[in-house]
C-alpha cells in the first residue's frame, strides 16, 4: 500500500524557518514534489527534485527562501522554509510520481500538513 505521510507543520511567526518532511512507503518512486493550497485558492506546486536529487524546480515565489532535498534511504524527502512571510501560509502536500524526470504528472499525494506563518 502506497503511502505519503507529511510532518513538519505548525504555526510560526513571518521571518521564522520549518522544515517539512514526506515519509512515503510502499513502493519506490521516482521525482517527488511539495504543493501547497492556501483557503479559497487552487493548489500549486512549490517544489520538486528528481529521484537522483540532481535536478530540482522551484515556484518563483520560494526560490531562494525554500530547499528541497531528499534521503532515498529513508524514502524520505524534506521542504526547508526559510524567511517565512504569511502568505506562505497553506496546507502543504507532498506527491510522488512514478517518473525520474521534473514532471507535472504526479501519481500519489499525501493528506497535508497545515503551515500557518503570522504577521
Amino acid at each position: 500500500q502506497v503511502q505519503l505521510v507529511e510532518s513538519g507543520g505548525g504555526l510560526v511567526q513571518a521571518g521564522d524557518s520549518l522544515r517539512l518532511s514526506c515519509a512515503a512507503s510502499g513502493r519506490t518512486f521516482g521525482t517527488m514534489g511539495w504543493f501547497r493550497q492556501a483557503p479559497g485558492k487552487e493548489r500549486e506546486f512549490v517544489a520538486a527534485i528528481t529521484w537522483s536529487g540532481g535536478s530540482t524546480s522551484y515556484a518563483d515565489s520560494v526560490k531562494g527562501r525554500f530547499t528541497i532535498s531528499r534521503d532515498n534511504a529513508k524514502n524520505t524527502v524534506y521542504l526547508q522554509m526559510n524567511s517565512l512571510k504569511p502568505e506562505d501560509t497553506a496546507v502543504y502536500y507532498c506527491a510522488a510520481s512514478r517518473l525520474v524526470i521534473i514532471t507535472p504528472r504526479y501519481d500519489y499525494w499525501g493528506q497535508g500538513t497545515q503551515v500557518t506563518v503570522s504577521s
